[in-house]
């Protein structure tokens, strides 16, 4: 299959940009060569894509579910019980609802950590997405059930092959308070051996910082260093409450912080210290984490949030620049996924958007990834390409109506159980 974009806008210059299977073969002025599918980009400018480093895309059946309630009571008290009841068709349904609004706002892969990973693996691949899933591993910090956790890891991972490539198992402990020693140096070593992310929330609140305190005498991160779990292959999710030794263990052993401030800021979980991690050099990518703690699942939003509450919060308006947490979003978060992608460039992955330049929040025009992060939302995305097939276009997706309706009937079966 081939594909080939005429007169799109690329860095300030028109060129024509030429996709074969699901690679960027060709990028220059007046291309003379022929493609399955033709499209005349001159409304349009081309950006990358969005790869959205942590979610749990199902919970978009809980939108609205349990807002404006503290980090534990909210997963006690509300979610845990709800999730309880949750069936793989749910899953499926939710995944479904996710990659159709991930899509609609520009992301082309998810980062996630869930139940019935197959239900999310099912809907991702009939999406066309590419996506990192887990089965999130909670054993309640019994050590007993530390084989069965990874046996259930194994297996999901044994199927990876049911799938296209863009779907990927992975390897995810849900949190150092709901999962034993045993468990977390376990699944490290699987991912380890499996050439495999390991995602993991880590510091995400107050109390879990306290909790590991009294209970291993460590913080979280040196507590996970104490297991020998952090490496260059791990995601570690929030990291609110951080003190200098966390930092630079994080740094020394590669470990990528995935930042999702819509999700802190409602749950009131902390404060991301940006300035310090990045004085810290640890790497750094936003994400929007569930559509029940977010509660939507835009990187656009996620980028404006993250740029203006650091410029907020530090009272310097230079910090977090709109070039940089583009870069968070797009390049960045594909080179930590593992991808050779989020750049527009030859013999990268076919992975882009085309921008309708004419939308009302981008005019007047000269300053388009400002524009992207700052004033932008999803309607301004025409077009979605995902290794090389189109997924979405005229902001239209395959089967939008017959999504939204599933999701809905999978809604009222869930709160009904």
């Amino acid at each position: 299959m081939s594909l080939l974009i005429k007169q799109v806008l690329l860095n300030n210059e028109l060129v024509d940009i030429y996709i074969e299977k699901n690679i960027f073969l060709a990028i220059k002025p007046k291309l003379s060569l022929s493609a399955d599918t033709v499209i005349d980009g001159s409304r349009f400018a081309i950006l990358p894509a969005f790869y959205n480093m942590h979610t749990h895309s199902a919970m978009t059946l809980m939108r609205g579910y349990a807002d404006d309630i503290e980090l534990h009571s909210w997963l006690e008290d509300h979610i845990w019980p709800l999730e309880s009841k949750l069936v793989e068709e749910h899953v499926y349904h939710g995944t479904r609802l996710a990659a159709l609004e991930m899509i609609k706002s520009g992301t082309v892969f998810f980062n996630d950590m869930y139940f019935f990973p197959y239900g999310t693996a099912k809907a991702a691949d009939e999406m066309g997405m590419r996506a990192d899933i887990a089965p999130v591993l909670v054993d309640g910090m019994d050590a007993s059930r530390s084989d069965e956790m990874i046996a259930y890891a194994q297996e999901a991972i044994d199927h990876s092959n049911d799938y296209s490539s863009r779907v990927r198992f992975a390897v995810s402990p849900h949190a150092i308070y709901t999962v034993s020693a045993d468990t977390l140096i376990k699944s490290a070593e699987l991912a380890r051996k499996e050439k495999l992310p390991y995602q993991i929330h880590i510091s995400e609140s107050k109390t879990e910082v306290k909790t590991s305190l009294k209970q291993f005498g460590l913080r979280p991160v040196q507590y996970l260093e104490s297991l020998g779990v952090l490496g260059p292959n791990v995601t570690a999710v929030h990291c609110l409450h951080l003190d200098d030794t966390d930092r630079k263990i994080l740094k020394e052993r590669g470990v990528t912080i995935a930042h999702c401030p819509a999700s802190n800021m409602k749950l009131s979980s902390g404060h991301f210290d940006y300035a310090k991690t990045k004085a810290a050099g640890i790497k750094m990518v936003v994400a929007t984490d569930g559509a029940c703690s977010n509660n939507n699942l835009s990187m656009l939003e996620e980028m404006k949030i993250a740029s203006l509450r650091e410029k907020a919060y530090s009272g310097d308006p230079t910090v977090l620049p709109a070039q940089t947490i583009y870069d968070m979003a797009t390049v960045n978060a594909a080179k930590a996924a593992g991808l050779n992608a989020g750049r527009i460039e030859k013999g990268m992955l076919a992975d882009c958007l085309l921008i309708n330049l004419d939308h009302p929040t981008l005019v007047p025009s000269g300053h388009l990834i400002s524009d992207m992060v700052y004033s932008a939302n999803p309607e301004c995305i025409d077009t979605v390409i995902c290794d090389g097939n189109i997924l979405l276009q005229n902001r239209k997706v395959k089967n939008e109506e017959e999504i939204i309706k599933c999701a809905n009937e999978a809604y009222l079966d869930l709160i009904k159980k």
